[in-house]
């Protein structure tokens, strides 16, 4: 699912809301996330998951195209840990 995807698929399901305003939702939504994040916290929603930063150290790299070394500097990157919930559910046996 893209964000199109689920803004229609929200508005779809909350007639009483328009399109512009679950757009407005699901940006505000998505920007608290980003910016917890970046100011090194965490966000857990409860049953689906929780999401981090993980420090990643500087390292030497490589051009794929030249095979050249080049630096890569320090950075943090996102991650999403599944919740309990969520793991069974896509662990458990369709039938």
């Amino acid at each position: 699912m893209i964000r199109s995807e689920l803004i229609q698929t929200l508005a779809d399901e909350n007639p009483d809301l328009g399109l512009p305003e679950v757009e407005r939702i699901v940006d505000l939504f998505f920007k608290e996330i980003v910016e917890q994040l970046s100011g090194g916290g965490r966000v857990e929603l409860r049953g689906f998951g929780a999401f981090t930063t993980r420090a990643r150290d500087a390292r030497t790299g490589r051009n794929p195209r030249t095979g050249e070394q080049v630096p890569v500097s320090a950075k943090r990157v996102p991650y999403f840990k599944p919740g309990k919930e969520m793991r069974e559910r896509l662990n458990s046996k369709v039938t």
